[in-house]
Formats: C-alpha cells, structure tokens, sequence
C-alpha cells in the first residue's frame, strides 16, 4: 500500500502503511505517520531549531533498530539540516531538523518512531535551554520509586526558587525539566544538575543512586544528570516509544505524577489529552531562568 500525499504544500510518497510495527496491537507504520501529523502543532514547536537523533525500527519493534545522525542521501531538498563537525566521529553530520508536519510524516515513513532532539538549539548550540534529571529505573524498581524521588527533585528545586516541569519518558521513568537561560555551558549544567543529583540521592538512598555503573545500581532508581551533554538526547515530549501499546512521552501537572503511569498514554489516547489541557510543555520553551542565586543558596563556585 502506498501512494503520493501533499501535506502543507509538500508532496511525497508513502509506502506500505500497512506494514504492523507494534505487533502485540497491530499498530501499522500508517498509524505512526497518522499520529505524527496530528500532534504536530504541538510537538514542532520542541523540534524547531534543534539538530535530531531520530531511532529507526524498519522492521517493527521487536526487530533491530538502529540511531541516525546524519541526514540520508535520499532527504528531500526541502527539509532542513544542520551541519555539524563531531569530534568523536572526526566528520561532519547532517543533522535533520524537523520544522513542518511533512517533516515529521516523512520521517516516520522511514519508521522512525522516537524523537530526539538536543537541548540546545542551533542558535547557541553550546549552551543548552535546560538541565534535565532523567529518573531511570532499574529491574526491580517500582514506579512510586521513581515518583517519590521526583517529588524530592521538586522539592529541592522549589526550595531553590526554580521551576521545573516533568514528563513521562514514555517508557519506564520520569524526566525532569529545569528551563535556564542559553548562556551556561553544558559543563556548568552538567555540575548543577550533578549538585542536585547527589543531593536527592542523600535524601532517599534506599531507592535512588547516582552510580553509573548498572550491575552496581541493585533495585535502585538511577537519578541520571549526565544526560547534560553537547549532542546527548533524551525522547521529544511528544514522541512515540518502541514499547508495547506504543506509549508516548507526555508532559504532567506536578499534582498528577502520584496519579498517573507512563503507560496510561498513547497514540491512541494521547490526543484527547492535549484537546484538554494543550501543550502542558510549552513554557519549557519560554521559561528561561538564571541559575546563579540558586548557586548562591547552595554555595556552589561553579559560575
């Protein structure tokens, strides 16, 4: 099954819309591109300006999925990249940067189903927008473990004076979002965020740890700050997640993250959500914030 679609002006083929990449639900990739064009006014605006890491599951889920940087040679002229010189792979990437809902349905007709940008944009790409807790669980772990650390975080950053806003992962954990102005090194991110880490970790060390080291975490929940890296990623607000039920990655109210588990939304449910309560993400975007009084109340000389 396959055919021709023009989407805002931007005419491209899809192709088997029928192939099932979610095979306990029978999920095809023509849902995927559906799903991707519905929320695309919602999820754009934590694209824009920001190169992508995009995961690829050509064969479903379950199969073997690979990451693309670069951009592939096939890219419609008409999507924007980012040229970008890596160390580690001494070369440039062409990154993709997905600006318009026909960027985002073409990409997931080449089943790319999670997103990934970077926490800095284009404009300043050595400064990142935010410092970002990723809460990840360990076999094991329960979830009101990773609910209870992340009400610590909040705590701790309330007591601070800086907002924050959190999200599911999509999959088994909780990220955390703490806007800041563009003009701090990931370096110095990385630190504060290390600061806060630790500090959590203080608070509830039966079920928390910072130990890098997987084999050597037990049961506990890993409270990752390292995750504040020039050209690392963390899945898109909004973006879909190669798990059964094709669950998504969804911003909370505070109040909610008691209430509500990961699993509870998806492409199928997802919508009806954000017809509600809107983009519950967008001041992430807009909510810039100096961290250096919270430093100050810390007493760290890190700016």
């Amino acid at each position: 099954m396959m055919g021709q679609v023009t989407i805002e002006s931007r005419e491209f083929a899809l192709s088997n819309l029928d192939k099932v990449l979610w095979p306990d639900d029978g999920y095809t990739k023509g849902e995927l591109i559906h799903y991707y064009v519905q929320v695309a006014d919602y999820l754009l605006p934590h694209l824009r300006g920001r190169p992508l890491v995009l995961t690829r599951f050509p064969d479903g889920i379950h199969r073997k999925s690979f990451y693309q940087k670069n951009a592939p040679d096939y890219l419609p002229p008409w999507i924007r990249t980012f040229s970008w010189y890596s160390e580690d792979s001494q070369r440039d990437i062409r990154f993709i940067v997905a600006e318009e809902a026909a960027t985002l349905a073409w990409l997931a007709n080449q089943a790319c189903i999670e997103m990934h940008p970077w926490l800095s944009s284009i404009e300043s790409i050595d400064n990142p927008d935010f410092a970002v807790i990723d809460l990840d669980p360990s076999p094991g772990s329960r979830y009101q473990d990773v609910v209870d650390i992340a009400l610590v975080v909040k705590e701790l950053l309330d007591n601070l004076g800086l907002r924050s806003y959190p999200k599911t992962s999509g999959s088994a954990g909780l990220h955390i979002y703490i806007p800041v102005e563009a003009v701090y090194t990931y370096e110095q991110v990385r630190k504060f965020a290390h600061v806060l880490a630790s500090m959590v970790t203080e608070v509830l060390p039966h079920i928390a740890t910072i130990e890098r080291a997987v084999k050597k975490r037990g049961h506990k929940v890993y409270v990752d700050y390292l995750q504040n890296v020039l050209g690392k990623t963390l899945s898109s607000v909004y973006s879909v997640r190669p798990r059964p039920g094709a669950p998504v990655s969804t911003p909370l109210l505070w109040d909610e993250v008691s209430q509500i588990t990961p699993a509870q939304f998806t492409i199928k449910t997802i919508l009806s959500r954000l017809r509600d309560y809107g983009d519950l993400f967008a001041p992430v975007l807009q909510d810039r914030q100096n961290l250096e009084p919270a430093c100050h109340k810390l007493g760290l000389p890190i700016f």
